[in-house]
């Protein structure tokens, strides 16, 4: 599969899960610190629903903040109901998925990591594919990536090793774990550091709370 067949396929199975749950559940604080999981959906459906001209024109109205915009644009797009916006996510996932600064892979990461960022705290197992998380693991330490989601000394001085495929990265202290784990901490989520082993654990976790 190709990048954008797979970012296809990550968005229906992101629809499925949302579908799957409650009200309860969709109001649950996901690990994006400014999102619930209906707020996570809303994000996943930004990049079908707004237009570089509407999102320049509410990061304006965010004092210049593409973070606090895009946030802003999120929460709206929660309050319609889930299966308007996981219609879309089914109808127009394959749509094209090179955005800006960070290419294909920037939706890619998204997929991924915020399937996880509602099913780690709802306690599902609901979750990318191995070859999914191993394309997103090779980029995660790339300059691109540091552009928009690492931090670009996160990883200075470490080492990361899968413990469920063959991958590895660096030549640093290791941080050993299963790649979803692996991934999710390089994208700055805390909780996956308790799945985590090596003497690099410590230090990932300093730079994500500082960061």
């Amino acid at each position: 599969m190709d990048i954008s067949s797979r970012i296809a396929a990550n968005r229906r199975r992101a629809a499925d899960f949302f579908d799957g749950l409650d009200a309860g559940q969709l109001d649950t604080q996901s690990l994006c610190a400014a999102w619930t999981v209906r707020e996570v959906l809303g994000h996943l459906v930004m990049p079908l629903e707004t237009g570089t001209g509407t999102l320049l024109w509410r990061t304006v109205r965010a004092r210049g903040s593409i973070d606090r915009a895009s946030a802003s644009i999120a929460t709206d797009l929660a309050r319609r109901p889930v299966t308007e916006l996981t219609g879309l996510l089914r109808e127009r996932a394959e749509e094209a998925t090179d955005v800006p600064i960070v290419g294909s892979m920037g939706p890619m990461t998204d997929g991924c990591v915020h399937l996880r960022d509602c099913a780690r705290p709802l306690g599902l197992a609901d979750d990318a594919t191995l070859d999914d998380w191993r394309l997103v693991l090779d980029w995660l330490p790339t300059k691109q990536a540091s552009r928009g989601l690492v931090p670009r000394h996160r990883l200075d001085g470490l080492s990361l090793q899968a413990t469920d495929q063959d991958w590895r990265w660096g030549d640093g202290v290791e941080i050993a774990g299963p790649s979803e784990a692996l991934a999710m901490a390089v994208a700055g989520r805390a909780a996956a550091l308790d799945d985590l082993s090596g003497p690099g654990v410590g230090r990932l976790g300093e730079r994500i709370h500082v960061s």
